[in-house]
Formats: structure tokens, sequence, C-alpha cells
């Protein structure tokens, strides 16, 4: 559910789990491990919209249409959908919910509710795949990004305070998503033991190797791990740069051996920096439109990283995709990074990012971390109904 919208005059969207990811999120093939899951077992009642819509008269033939053909699409997205950067004309909040009637992505509408699954209480863990060549700088940018996730000392605002939002999260017995997220083992596989180009089933066939490998193999933790599988520049994965920068689930037994929350984000820097880097690169398609500069010197690398906190954020909050997400179907859930798609300040919403921090060199962000600057969306805070940000004006 991402779309393309404009910010004075120039697009961005709001991606994955998938963009929306915001990202709208991308169409799923009959491949998609949500169809052949047989371990995930969804609440089978939902509450029913109350609204005046269901006392309007009949609509007419063409809207009937129109609501069967979102519909079928909607069935066909993956529960944890693709993520990018920038939104599409109407974003993921607009289409389920209608149009927000304030800034912040703050709507009536939006009914996010608890389903009564697990959240990530325990002091997470996070094991990284590094998937083909890594530079070195690379890697650091992306290990201080999550190191910073639980840094108290990092001037404000910050990447900790963003997680704080996250944190206001609870599973059943009432205990908060976890302060502390921590960097855990990393795996290198510079030989690309399944390709330069992935499916979806087969992201998770690289999730197994890791684990089960003869040297240094990655620990397996079910209840406070979080896998990312991150891709180098030059490897495609299915629906890559279609609407699709990066998504989650969790893995199968029958394929893994274990029920792990995982998440893969490719790096775009080289294959579509204007679909899943913005507002680091636009769009070949719109002319005259100047990129921002990005906080840490890569387009490529500084774009992974909002997508990056996107899917964390919703594995913690959604790890086996029954905890928190808004929407009447858990086929197609919209979660808490989702609502907020293509919101990076004060004032976001519908065709515009909101209010970004510039500093002296000209980069562009909304966070510090831990010697370094970030670009990070915002997240749905449930407790006040609209996205939250420490960037926040207001």
């Amino acid at each position: 559910m991402i779309k393309v919208q404009t910010i004075n005059s120039n697009p961005i969207t709001f991606v994955h789990h998938l963009y929306i990811y915001k990202h709208t999120h991308t169409h799923h093939t009959s491949s998609h491990p949500k169809t052949t899951c047989p371990t995930l077992t969804p609440p089978t009642t939902m509450s029913q919209w109350s609204d005046t819509n269901h006392r309007s008269p009949a609509p007419p033939p063409l809207l009937i249409t129109l609501i069967l053909t979102l519909t079928l699409t909607l069935i066909s997205i993956h529960p944890s959908l693709a993520w990018r950067p920038w939104p599409h004309t109407h974003n993921t909040t607009n289409l389920q919910f209608q149009t927000s009637k304030k800034f912040e992505g703050s709507s009536e509408f939006v009914k996010l509710r608890y389903h009564m699954g697990p959240v990530l209480t325990a002091n997470i863990t996070v094991h990284i795949i590094w998937y083909g060549t890594w530079p070195s700088p690379h890697k650091r940018i992306i290990r201080e990004f999550i190191n910073s996730i639980s840094a108290t000392t990092v001037r404000t605002p910050s990447v900790s305070g963003w997680w704080k939002t996250v944190q206001l999260y609870t599973d059943q017995t009432g205990s908060n998503i976890s302060r502390t997220v921590t960097l855990g083992e990393e795996k290198n596989d510079r030989l690309l033991s399944h390709g330069k180009t992935l499916t979806r089933l087969s992201v998770q066939s690289v999730i197994k190797a890791a684990v089960n490998a003869r040297t240094k193999p990655l620990p397996i933790s079910p209840k406070n791990g979080i896998y990312l599988l991150l891709t180098a520049d030059d490897v495609y994965v299915q629906d890559f740069c279609q609407n699709v920068c990066g998504f989650h689930y969790f893995t199968f037994p029958s394929i893994v051996g274990y029920t792990l929350p995982y998440a893969w984000i490719g790096n775009s820097g080289k294959l579509c920096p204007g679909t899943c880097a913005y507002p680091f690169a636009v769009p070949d398609y719109i002319p005259g439109l100047k990129p921002e500069k990005s906080p840490n010197g890569n387009p490529g690398i500084d774009g992974m990283i909002s997508v990056i906190a996107h899917e964390i954020a919703e594995l913690a909050s959604n790890p086996l995709v029954n905890a928190w997400y808004a929407g009447q179907d858990p086929v197609a859930p919209v979660e808490i990074a989702d609502l907020c798609e293509g919101i990076y300040g004060t004032g976001g919403g519908g065709s515009y990012t909101g209010q970004m921090l510039n500093d002296r060199d000209g980069a562009t962000y909304n966070m510090h971390g831990i010697r370094r600057r970030f670009l990070v969306q915002w997240v749905w805070n449930h407790v006040v109904n609209y996205c939250t940000g420490p960037n926040a004006l207001d």
C-alpha cells in the first residue's frame, strides 16, 4: 500500500515490513510464505466497523467493481507488506481508513488493535546476515544505527527517543516491548550461497544456512532474536524495486527448523535508489527534482536505515503477525510503521514528509545516533492515536 505523492511539488512515497514499505505494499505471488505457512493461526474474529458508511445507500455498480478490485488486491498482499520510503498518491492509511483529518497521520478511522499474539518483551538481539559483498564502511553505518536504538547518552532528537514509541506496545500481561536492543552475532555470505536472485522462500533457506553453519553459526533465539538478511547492491530479491524495499515475517519450521522472526532489506544503491532511497535519490521520471544530501554520504545505505527501522519496529510489535495491527483482515494487516509511511517530522501526512533537519554540511536527517545522524520514519503511537517521533516540534 505504497503510493506516489508530491511534497511541495516533489514526489515522495509512502514501504514491508514493505514498504507501504509510504509504502505501497506489494502484491504477493502464490509462492509467498503467507499462503503456505503451516504454523500461524490468525484470529478468526474481529470487531466490525460501526461508522455511518454502513448505513449509506447502495453504491453504484462502478463503485462495487472498484471495491471488489481493491479487496482482491489486498487479499493477495503479504501480511507484513513490503516497505518503500515515499508514498503514492494515496497513502496506506488513506486507502484503508479514509483521509486523515489532521497532520502526522492522525485519523479517527484508524483502528489499531491488539490480537493477543506475543510482542518482544525480553531484551532484543539483532543478528545480521550480510549477503554478498559488503564494504566495511557500509556495515559500520548499519551497526551504529542498531546500537543507537538503546543508546541513552546521545543528543536529542535521538534514535532511542524514536524507540520509546515502539516501547508503548504491550502483550497480554501488560509487559512492554523491551527498551534494550543490542547487536548480536553476524554471518557473512560473500559467496552468495543461494545465488544473486532470491525468492521470498529462498530467503528463509539463506537463514537456515546461517543458523546451521558448520563454523560460527548464528545463535537460535526464537523468543528475543531478530534476524536481518541484508542483501548487497547487486543482489535481487523477488519484487525488489517494484514497491518492495524490505519485508518481515517468521521462518517456517519445515524450512529452517525453527520459528524465528526475520526481515529482509536490500541495498537499492545500484538497482533502484529512486524507489527505495528517497529522498536521497529521486525517480528518473521526475525531472528537475533534486535529491537531499544523505547524512552518512551513501544514499543506498542511508535509504536502508529507515527500512531497517521500519522492519525492526514491526518485528518487535508483531513478530508472528498476530499481535498489533490495524485492518479487518489478518491476511493484510497494517502495522505500526505502515501507518506512518513517508512521515519524518511535524506536519507530515498526505503528500508532505514533515519538517526534517538540515545540518551545516547540507545533510538531511531527523535524529541522532552514536556518532552519526539518520533519517528514520515515524511510527504510530496508539496512546495518542497519531504518528510520533523524537523530532516533533509540538
